[in-house]
């Protein structure tokens, strides 16, 4: 593939533009706790990068449980969002504030796909000026399925007015590179040393510092 016909970047978010991945299961921890339920370390691997509402649909297929997944959600977001905003140590992974720039800069349309909420990507763009780089974004909240499924990463190629093939996608998670790769678009895991449970084995490419992009595009 001739990365140099790319127009469109597709970024994840947790794990690719801020350092939120400890928050987040801080506060999946805290419900699944109340809950009463046992969440294996192996378990929540086969979770990471889907959207709350499919992780607390699959917990409790699995653990045959009686409750609203829409209230775990809301109740997980709660504590996220007194995390987020408690926590003054929180910051952009090291080198993307300066790969979006990069990309932003060559004239490249940039499309956030997360599998988080619009309300918490809302949150990380406002605190660290990031819309002023985005064309797009979109939640895979809003989708009914997220991440395993290509769904998300297709209507982003929508957005940024491009075809899959003149796209990337960058991931640190094994769901998002299947639904990227699903979607039929060229994916570089990153190495998220936060997310070593990952295997990115998919990726098309691995890369473990977002400098390295810069040779490929």
């Amino acid at each position: 593939m001739n990365l140099k016909k790319i127009t469109c970047v597709i970024f994840d978010m947790d794990g690719i533009i801020i350092d939120s991945e400890v928050l987040h299961k801080k506060a999946y921890y805290e419900t699944f706790i109340s809950l009463g339920v046992a969440v294996s370390e192996e378990l929540y691997k086969t979770l990471t990068g889907s959207s709350t509402l499919n992780v607390f649909q699959k917990l409790i297929a699995h653990f045959d449980l009686d409750n609203d997944p829409n209230e775990l959600v809301l109740q997980k977001r709660k504590r996220f969002v007194n995390y987020f905003n408690n926590d003054p140590t929180l910051h952009l992974v090291i080198g993307v504030e300066e790969i979006i720039k990069y990309f932003h800069d060559k004239g490249l349309t940039l499309v956030l796909a997360s599998s988080a909420s619009m309300g918490n990507i809302d949150r990380v763009f406002d605190r660290f000026n990031l819309n002023q780089y985005f064309t797009a974004k979109i939640s895979g909240a809003d989708l009914a399925k997220s991440k395993p499924f290509p769904e998300i990463f297709e209507k982003a190629a929508i957005l940024g007015n491009a075809d899959v093939k003149n796209c990337i996608v960058i991931e640190d998670s094994d769901n998002g590179i299947k639904a990227a790769n699903d979607a039929g678009i060229f994916v570089f895991g990153y190495r998220n040393p936060m997310a070593a449970d990952q295997t990115l084995e998919k990726a098309d490419r691995i890369i473990t510092e977002f400098e390295e992009l810069k040779q490929y595009i």
